[in-house]
């Protein structure tokens, strides 16, 4: 039984599995983030550019 016990408590494959897991999880965070900013800034690129162009007369 404290073999099994010691056995268990050594074993760092599940750790292993959860620090993928945060690391992916700390990108999808990190890209939302930047896709968020790129795409309010495109939004008010467009808005410029909108203004300045002119209906054909």
């Amino acid at each position: 039984m404290i073999n099994s016990i010691t056995r268990f408590l050594r074993d760092e494959q599940g750790a292993t599995a959860v620090e993928y897991g945060i690391i992916a999880g700390l990108l999808a965070v990190a890209i939302v983030t930047a896709v968020s900013g790129v795409g309010t800034k495109l939004t008010g690129l467009f808005n410029y550019i909108a203004g300045k162009v002119t209906a054909p007369t």
